[in-house]
């Protein structure tokens, strides 16, 4: 089981449907939904660490580190105004 939640967040981190500095849902409420135990999401959680994939945010969490395309967020500024024109 715990090969299954990590390959499954793993596709989801090269995918892009979760992206870097997203917060994974509490090791209790993944757990739940996906009925296993809370160890085997916590096995997952730390392998995925191990991997580079996810860092632990303390009692915040777990955030996603980055992934594997090399994408980045974009900031785009608001339509409308520069960037030298909010500043005013």
């Amino acid at each position: 089981m715990t090969r299954q939640i990590r390959e499954q967040i793993n596709a989801m981190i090269d995918a892009g449907t979760l992206v870097a500095g997203s917060f994974l849902p509490s090791e209790r409420e993944l757990a739940k939904t996906a009925k296993v135990a809370r160890n085997v999401v916590r096995g997952a959680y730390e392998q995925l660490i191990d991997a580079g994939k996810l860092r632990s945010e303390g009692r915040r969490g777990r955030t996603v580190k980055g992934n594997s395309t090399g994408k980045k967020k974009s900031a785009t500024p608001k339509a409308g105004k520069s960037a030298k024109a909010r500043k005013k």
